[in-house]
């Protein structure tokens, strides 16, 4: 049900997005190329969304993160863009070979590698690094303290594309990822604690951050690093946060990435 509703979600953004990139892109040299790594980021999405494996799963992460480094750096001939697309990039892998970690981890002590029929587990140290591995993937994906600095220089992109990869879908695959294998962290108190302090300070700190933003771009980023900091902090809260931070997740999804296209039209 979880994999529907953010199904939904990126196929419905995702067609906005597309359409609203024929007048905004039309005129731009590179339109074929566009088209071609959106499309390509989308099938990656929607490929984490369906997977099962947790191997399977990382490969459609990492290639999330490898389009959507296409897509930052799409204006290339600018030194400043291909920088800001580097630096996105390189701070995920840091952060995504923890979420390894945490894959071999838990196949290692556990017969079950699908999500889908994750049982729940009982307390052990290993559930905790296992959950601390997922936790550091989905920090790094969702722009969340640490790894938050990376998402003001990905506004670097064309706007559809903030709208698309930075509002709607891939910045809320780690809240997607968390809420997936709530198993793991309900069964690893220690992870859960973190995952409620780093929401805790994130919500903070993307707050604080937008106000000392001129450029709109990057005030609605820091924003959206908040409000995803609502949801990590839910997610920590066990059951009944579950749900709260995937509804934020679904209507934060469609009115931010709203804003970013009526953002673009307005820079424009």
């Amino acid at each position: 049900n979880l994999s529907a509703a953010l199904l939904v979600l990126v196929c419905f953004v995702s067609f906005l997005v597309h359409t609203f990139s024929v007048a905004y892109m039309g005129s731009d040299a590179g339109i074929n190329r566009y088209y071609f790594k959106l499309g390509f980021f989308t099938s990656s999405m929607l490929g984490l969304l369906v997977a099962d494996h947790l191997l399977l799963i990382f490969i459609f992460w990492e290639l999330v993160g490898f389009s959507s480094y296409l897509l930052i750096g799409f204006w290339f001939e600018e030194e400043k863009n291909a920088q800001s697309s580097r630096i996105a990039f390189m701070t995920n892998r840091v952060a995504d070979a923890g979420f390894l970690i945490g894959i071999l981890l838990l196949m290692a002590f556990s017969d079950n590698h699908l999500i889908s029929t994750l049982a729940p587990l009982e307390e052990a140290p290993w559930v905790t690094y296992v959950g601390i591995g997922l936790l550091m993937g989905a920090l790094g994906k969702s722009a969340q303290f640490p790894f938050f600095t990376w998402l003001p220089h990905a506004m670097a992109g064309p706007t559809p594309v903030s709208a698309l990869i930075h509002a709607a879908t891939m910045v809320t695959a780690g809240v997607y990822l968390i809420t997936r294998s709530n198993f793991i962290f309900d069964a690893a108190p220690t992870a859960q604690l973190l995952v409620v302090i780093v929401g805790a300070i994130t919500l903070l700190f993307g707050a604080i951050i937008g106000t000392a933003k001129d450029d709109i771009k990057k005030a609605l980023a820091a924003s959206t690093m908040s409000q995803i900091g609502y949801m990590v902090l839910a997610t920590g809260l066990g059951p009944v946060g579950y749900a709260f931070a995937i509804m934020h997740l679904l209507t934060h999804g469609f009115f931010k990435a709203g804003m970013f296209l009526g953002a673009g039209s307005v820079m424009h």
